[in-house]
């Protein structure tokens, strides 16, 4: 288990995403890693080829729209709206990869946390989980509708001229952070049955901590290569983060309100 001084660390979510980068190769948690990760390069490795071969018109169909007393910015928007274009597609197509491969994301954060904790947190079998895939994916489409009218807001900013365009990739890019924290750290608090608007309280309070790891995750998705691994990185470094930090607070906030009804 990570040493708890790093609770108190502004920078504690790189901590943690190097912690799940160690996990990854632990001989126990081998086999569960394998079916993410599979999911996930097939899908970032078809994504990235369509985006690869398209964001130069894009990106110049962008920059034509622009107000001519901003023209003289076009050198300085150029990086922004390419990092911009990356995490964009990044965010979508992890969230679509973690669509299919949330039953399996759930169980390498299960597995994830029997190991750090020296005991498993249930008993269940193959079967449990097959019969666990509706309240799986419910979970999942929660998470899509929590995200979408958010993306939609974000993404209108890149289309109001001026002001709207100088801070899209930015607010973006904060969001897409927001965003993948969301994703991965769901999946311990689920297991649980914690409710997602508990979690997304508990998130919040930590804010700082919980961005940096999200904001972290969105850089690493834009990065070939690495962006085939940070799924799985990203479920036990969340998983971690949860044993750390989370764990013995909700469960204690989960008990009392069952006694109190």
């Amino acid at each position: 288990m990570l040493n708890n001084t790093n609770i108190n660390n502004p920078v504690s979510g790189i901590n943690y995403l190097l912690k799940g980068a160690q996990l990854l190769s632990h001989p126990k948690l081998r086999i569960f890693v394998l079916i993410p990760l599979m999911i996930n390069v097939l899908i970032f490795a078809s994504a990235f080829w369509f985006l690869f071969t398209t964001i130069t018109d894009w990106i110049e169909s962008y920059m034509a729209g622009l107000p001519d007393w901003l023209s003289w910015l076009s050198y300085l928007f150029w990086p922004f709206l390419i990092f911009s274009l990356l995490v964009s597609f990044a965010f979508i197509f992890s969230t679509v990869a973690n669509l299919i491969a949330a039953p399996f994301n759930g169980l390498l954060a299960e597995k994830t946390e029997n190991l750090l904790i020296g005991e498993p947190i249930n008993d269940d079998g193959l079967m449990d989980l097959v019969k666990d895939l509706p309240r799986i994916f419910k979970r999942e489409l929660q998470k899509w509708a929590y995200f979408l009218p958010r993306m939609l807001v974000c993404g209108l900013l890149f289309f109001i001229p001026a002001f709207g365009q100088l801070v899209a990739p930015f607010v973006w890019f904060v969001f897409a952070g927001w965003m993948m924290v969301i994703q991965y750290a769901d999946f311990p608090f689920d297991n649980h049955k914690i409710p997602f608007a508990d979690m997304k309280k508990a998130l919040s309070v930590r804010l700082g901590k919980n961005l940096t790891f999200g904001m972290l995750i969105s850089f690493f998705t834009t990065i070939p290569v690495l962006n085939f691994i940070i799924m799985p990185v990203a479920v036990c470094g969340a998983t971690a983060f949860w044993v750390d930090i989370y764990k013995h607070e909700q469960l204690a906030i989960k008990k009392k309100q069952i006694t109190e009804h």
